[in-house]
């Protein structure tokens, strides 16, 4: 087995540092080590948890700067946006520090038979997080802050081509106050990997990633009888609806396909455009689409930066062409330019229909697939028809009527009415059908790995 690996800056192609897999015998000791602290910090009380939890918010506000350059540096984003990353990671910990304790609350019920219960919210042990490289820091955070408030201790696999966020983000933890051992980066191979989810001392495990990792990760724990919680990306759509606002429609479509440079689970993929307003909004797309500057993710000129690997560049092109050879049409964009990097420009496809993965598969990248249904009622029958269903979008005039058909008839985990949302500490995050199961933030994260204890009380 290879023992080192080496992290590349995509924007340049040139080497960052290299990396070595930890050994079995440190992996092992590990986590013997998180299940050694978690049964202390178990015994603590929400409260001194959430002073620790409190403690990390600052302390990665404090190294925000390098944190985000480091970020930039190994997954190409913008450095203005792993800022706002990292602002919203400090913002998850002070929510969950402040709602924790009334999340968790252990709750009195009274019982038919006149006895009395408590519902008792218990951690469990050690939960390990497998987590890609498109949000560096907001991932792991994402897990971990909500199952360390739980009373748990905390693994994580991070991507390789993110490894040193993973290293820098374990510091953070460390020097907040976090105790020894209860939160480790490790960085290990997925064979490695494997094997943890197999531990004895492994009690549940979460991952973000690709649908086949979700059956890959989703099988073993299943075989090991662990709960997981799995959120495996989309093709989410946002509708334009008859009675839309073009310009602005368009605005907030562009941007929601460009933002992390398009490397975002929830982002805006397909676009469904009631027929009435395509040929408007075609055009305003394309054209905001067309002037969107590609280049150094440092620059504030640049508005989207490279692609984080060369694979999924070239994967990426490939759909694009797979598309186009089965009917779709390049409206801007879908070249790869010359020079350094891992670069792929906004790009519109248009007459996307089923068959081509524009329309059938996610487009992990900055390209949007523009699609005309005949009115309102059939851009959402083609909004539902997806094999994914982590997120959409209703763009709308007519807020009460969107608000309806998103609580009713959308079969996501989330929708967005006149705008393009991301994540935010109150509100659930997670999806249905092949996007995956369970939910984090708005306090469902920190209640996913505990043990709903009941203690019923016969007689006093």
């Amino acid at each position: 087995m290879t023992t080192t690996f080496d992290t590349i800056n995509p924007a340049t192609g040139a080497k960052i540092t290299t990396h070595s897999y930890l050994d079995q015998a440190e992996v092992e000791s590990r986590i013997r080590a998180c299940h050694a602290a978690f049964r202390d910090w178990r015994l603590k009380s929400h409260k001194e948890r959430g002073k620790v939890i409190k403690a990390i918010g600052q302390g990665l506000r404090d190294r925000k700067d390098e944190l985000a350059a480091l970020m930039t540096q190994e997954m190409g984003k913008l450095l203005s946006q792993s800022k706002q990353e990292i602002d919203l990671c400090a913002a998850i910990c002070d929510y969950t520090a402040e709602q924790g304790p009334t999340v968790l609350a252990s709750e009195d019920r009274d019982i038919q038979s006149g006895s009395r219960g408590r519902v008792v919210h218990a951690p469990i042990g050690i939960i390990y997080g497998i987590q890609p490289w498109n949000f560096p820091a907001y991932q792991v955070v994402r897990y971990s802050i909500a199952n360390l408030m739980a009373g748990n201790g905390v693994l994580l696999k991070h991507a390789s081509n993110v490894a040193g966020s993973g290293q820098m983000l374990d510091e953070i933890y460390a020097d907040a106050g976090l105790p020894s051992g209860l939160f480790s980066a490790l960085i290990i191979s997925h064979d490695q990997s494997d094997d943890i989810i197999d531990h004895e001392l492994v009690c549940g495990i979460t991952l973000t990633g690709s649908p086949a990792a979700g059956r890959h990760i989703g099988a073993k724990a299943g075989k090991a009888l662990k709960k997981s919680v799995l959120e495996l990306g989309s093709n989410d759509a946002y509708i334009v609806m008859s009675d839309a606002d073009v310009e602005k429609a368009a605005q907030i479509c562009t941007i929601g396909r460009i933002y992390n440079n398009g490397e975002t689970c929830v982002a805006a993929k397909r676009f469904v455009v009631a027929d009435a307003v395509y040929d408007n909004f075609r055009d305003a797309f394309v054209e905001a689409m067309k002037v969107v500057t590609l280049g150094d993710p440092t620059s504030d000129n640049s508005k989207i930066g490279p692609m984080a690997r060369k694979d999924l560049r070239d994967d990426l092109h490939e759909q694009v062409e797979q598309s186009v050879a089965k009917g779709a049409e390049i409206l801007c964009g879908g070249e790869i330019p010359d020079g350094d990097g891992y670069f792929y420009p906004a790009t519109v496809l248009g007459n996307v229909q089923p068959g081509q993965p524009a329309y059938d598969d996610e487009l992990f990248g900055p390209v949007a697939a523009l699609i005309r249904a005949k009115d309102d009622e059939d851009a959402m029958r083609i909004a539902n028809d997806s094999k994914f269903g982590l997120g959409g979008g209703i763009i709308s005039r007519d807020v009460e009527r969107a608000q309806e058909l998103a609580e009713v008839e959308f079969d996501t985990g989330m929708v967005f009415i006149n705008g393009f949302g991301l994540a935010t500490p109150e509100m659930p995050f997670g999806g249905v059908k092949n996007s995956g199961y369970g939910r984090e933030h708005g306090g469902f994260g920190m209640l996913e790995f505990t043990n709903a204890k009941a203690v019923q009380i016969m007689a006093e």
